[in-house]
């Protein structure tokens, strides 16, 4: 009878310890992204003065991305063919409403502001901007 016992303590043992559940990976969350197109159609080729864009993303409450390019002339933004394409992972992946564009500055000129939005829930946003 001890016998028994002793087997079937080792069986049940055995059993349980040799049993592995399989468990899938997560499924990771979708990623928020914001692409940003630069470009210009018009002809600055004489316009020399310099310009510095800013790329951002802001939500109700706060700048969640705000990021200068380097300065360039504005005879030197690039044309449609050329354009410069930036592309951006949302910050926190923030499921909220968001403001995202362009705000630049002229020297010795000012500044301005391109803005789009990207709705809550929006996965993939193209900030697509014709500098005039």
């Amino acid at each position: 009878m001890k016998v028994i016992l002793s087997i079937s303590t080792a069986a049940v043992l055995f059993f349980f310890s040799s049993c592995k559940k399989e468990r899938s990976p997560p499924i990771p969350a979708p990623v928020r992204t914001i692409t940003y197109l630069l470009y210009t159609t018009q002809d600055f080729s004489t316009d020399n003065n310099i310009i510095t864009f800013r790329l951002n993303i802001r939500n109700t409450t706060q700048t969640l991305f705000d990021s200068a390019l380097a300065s360039m002339r504005i005879k030197d933004i690039p044309n449609a063919a050329n354009k410069l394409v930036f592309k951006k992972i949302v910050p926190g992946n923030d499921a909220s409403d968001l403001a995202v564009g362009f705000r630049y500055a002229i020297d010795n000129v000012g500044n301005s502001w391109f803005t789009d939005t990207c709705g809550a829930g929006e996965l993939f946003k193209v900030v697509d901007y014709d500098f005039r």
